[in-house]
């Protein structure tokens, strides 16, 4: 059975081990790469969650972390869902659903009129599941990454 637990600042060790091991497992899903995160100690893991008005969670399997995802206040009436990851594991589960879904129920109570996300081109199986959740592709460009492509921005109405 998998639990799915928001998470503070004062559980920034529980993040950092699942943050690493995304980063190890789906190097090329992010545009974070692991050496980024092992230069700012506990100071930046507490940073990245303490962001007013975000939402962090973690699936949980047991004791065993799983998933995760963050969602981040935008602006305009717009949320952001970032960092969604689960484990190869828990892959086919329904984890990747519930976390989505858990982004959703947070950006719909904190206002929000749109939930938006930044996929990297060619990450066909997050494409995937993002469009099973209403997501769908906007014109907006998303970042231009190292290789002179851009993220794909996707978005889903709230109302």
């Amino acid at each position: 059975m998998v639990s799915l637990h928001a998470i503070t600042p004062d559980d920034w060790p529980l993040w950092r081990d699942i943050r690493v091991a995304a980063l190890t497992d789906a190097p090329r899903a992010f545009t974070a790469q692991l050496a980024d995160w092992h230069r700012g100690g506990q100071e930046q893991w507490r940073a990245r969650l303490a962001i007013p008005g975000s939402y962090n969670a973690v699936a949980l399997r047991g004791s065993v972390p799983v998933g995760m995802v963050r969602g981040i206040p935008g602006e305009g009436g717009t949320s952001e869902l970032r960092s969604l990851w689960v484990s190869p594991q828990a892959r086919g589960d329904g984890v990747g659903g519930r976390l989505i879904e858990a982004v959703t129920a947070w950006a719909r109570q904190s206002g929000s009129a749109t939930l938006k996300l930044a996929v990297l081109p060619g990450n066909e199986p997050a494409i995937a599941l993002y469009r099973r959740h209403g997501f769908v592709t906007t014109e907006e460009l998303g970042h231009l990454l190292a290789d002179g492509t851009r993220e794909q921005v996707l978005a889903k109405p709230l109302h």
